[in-house]
């Protein structure tokens, strides 16, 4: 075969791969919405005891441990976190609510701006280490809020 039809006939094989090659969405800029979410609400509440409530909502799939939303909050006048509880998620890909209560003492906590972080995390056997349970992140945020009175 002489090289020039060769060519044409790569080249329209090329061009026929082209064509039947599924096309990009129209908005580049489209993102596919994230399978796995967590959220937390604009503002907590700190109760005159010192009780911290956080709150937000959750989506997660496929965890084969037990799997919670758990949450802390600190304040930049301070280098110090506290947790606020822990929350039993469900993994069926729907979103739910969570809402985490807790009373950190001692505390520095201050009404006014703060940030609270949220995080899904699943308790896996790791083999490796004797079925020994290893943290499985499926989600992580970290929000500034209003800690506000109760």
């Amino acid at each position: 075969m002489p090289l020039r039809p060769a060519l044409a006939t790569a080249a329209g094989a090329a061009l026929i791969l082209l064509v039947a090659a599924p096309s990009a969405p129209a908005d580049s800029d489209a993102k596919a919405e994230p399978k796995e979410t967590v959220t937390v609400d604009g503002s907590a509440v700190m109760a005159a005891d010192g009780t911290v409530t956080v709150s937000g909502t959750y989506k997660c799939v496929d965890s084969t441990g037990p799997t919670f939303v758990s949450a802390s909050v600190g304040q930049r006048a301070s280098t110090n976190r506290y947790a606020i509880g822990g929350t039993v998620a469900v993994c069926d890909g729907k979103e739910h609510r969570w809402e985490n209560e807790s009373r950190p003492s001692p505390s520095t906590l201050k009404h006014g701006k703060a940030d609270v972080e949220a995080t899904i995390v699943e308790l896996r056997s790791a083999d490796i280490l004797g079925g020994l349970p290893l943290p499985h992140f499926h989600a992580v945020l970290k929000k500034n809020v209003t800690l506000s009175k109760a």
